[in-house]
């Protein structure tokens, strides 16, 4: 069994507000009705975190992230309070990443100046693409031209460190479309890159009324070639949609793909937190509603908020997996032992089987997925299914 000490932590707080909800989202967002976010939201953070905290005891947190919604809805003075009351209450790394998703239509003119004083330290811009054409079809309310004056802005602000989002295989994008939407990018110049296809996710407009998307094959050619175009500007792929320059990697992320801890607060926040390995990994989930939500938060001060399973023991090889063999660079042997209590000899058969099949290879002291695994990535980690 590994010390939990082994295994680091991170924070999620979800704040689920947006000006207007994009027809392609499955993520736990509401359409804002007022001005601006209640600041009672962030009193109902806090009572949640600490609600958390004997989980976690004297644990450090290494990153914090602020997803959403639109996190930059909420004031900076705001941010600076829940993280300033973290601190208090918590052990909370004094290099730790701070991560705040905005879009660009919700930040006004010098307004990055005064997150990055919160404490704020990296920036994910919801570019989606420099298209007019194609940002009015995915419902955005920002420009190409208020991508580039937020990027502005954070420079001002000294927030070097930041990630642009870029969709491809769009409703009826051309090829050239999508790589100018590439290359404008990496002319930003942003520490990092989320470059994904477009997917219709059950639960959203888009799925109920789909739009004309480009086939597989414009698609596959829109990814590969737009990786290229990426690499060329020096932005190496770590992850199955994350590209990084040199040390700008997303901490919080990879805490992630790599099957570590995180506490999630907020409406319709996730968690895994491990009290004890194999035995207790627990899986969290808030209320998805923001006003059930804060009604929960409000009372019953000694309970924990949501919903909280243990993760079967036989199921964690495939919640490892799942994670991890998103990473090209594969898990070591460690890793899987330390995150999950587990020996190697409980994956060993199923890695041989998908090692013979092409989709994984052995690495020094781990394992990696090869180019074939890394484009049947579903497959390749279904063979780890209980």
């Amino acid at each position: 069994m590994s010390p939990l000490s082994s295994i680091p932590l991170t924070l999620y707080v979800h704040m689920p507000w947006c000006v207007r909800k994009c027809p392609y989202c499955d993520f736990n967002s509401h359409q804002l009705k007022s001005a601006r976010p209640d600041g009672s939201y962030i009193s109902a953070l806090l009572r949640d975190f600490e609600r958390e905290l004997p989980r976690i005891g004297t644990r450090r947190i290494d990153s914090v992230f602020f997803g959403g919604g639109t996190p930059s809805l909420f004031l900076p003075e705001e941010f600076a309070r829940f993280l300033e009351a973290v601190r208090r209450r918590a052990d909370l790394s004094d290099d730790a990443e701070i991560t705040m998703e905005a879009n660009p239509g919700t930040i006004e003119r010098g307004r990055f100046a005064e997150y990055a004083h919160a404490g704020v330290n990296r920036v994910s811009l919801g570019a989606q693409t420099f298209n007019a054409r194609l940002l009015e079809r995915l419902g955005r309310i920002h420009s190409a031209e208020e991508t580039e004056r937020a990027v502005e802005e954070l420079r001002n602000a000294h927030i070097e460190n930041f990630n642009l989002d870029l969709m491809y295989a769009l409703p009826e994008q051309t090829l050239e479309e999508a790589l100018s939407d590439v290359r404008k990018a990496c002319a930003l110049g942003p520490a990092h890159v989320s470059y994904y296809q477009l997917t219709l996710e059950p639960g959203t407009v888009f799925h109920s009324r789909p739009p004309p998307l480009p086939d597989e094959d414009k698609a596959w050619r829109m990814q590969t070639e737009g990786q290229a175009l990426l690499a060329q500007s020096d932005f190496a792929q770590y992850e199955v949609s994350a590209y990084a320059r040199t040390g700008a990697r997303s901490r919080h992320n990879l805490n992630y793909w790599s099957f570590g801890d995180y506490v999630g607060v907020g409406a319709g926040a996730h968690g895994k937190v491990s009290m004890s390995v194999p035995q207790r990994v627990l899986r969290t989930i808030k209320p998805k509603q923001p006003k059930e939500y804060q009604e929960h938060a409000q009372r019953d001060m000694a309970s924990v908020i949501g919903e909280c399973n243990a993760v079967e023991v036989h199921d964690l090889p495939f919640e490892f997996m799942l994670n991890a063999l998103r990473l090209n660079e594969g898990f070591s042997d460690e890793c899987f032992e330390q995150r999950t209590g587990l020996p190697m000899s409980t994956v060993l058969p199923r890695l041989h089987e998908v090692q013979e099949r092409g989709l994984l290879e052995p690495r020094s002291g781990g394992w990696r997925p090869t180019d074939l695994g890394r484009r049947f990535l579903n497959d390749l980690q279904a063979a780890f299914l209980a």
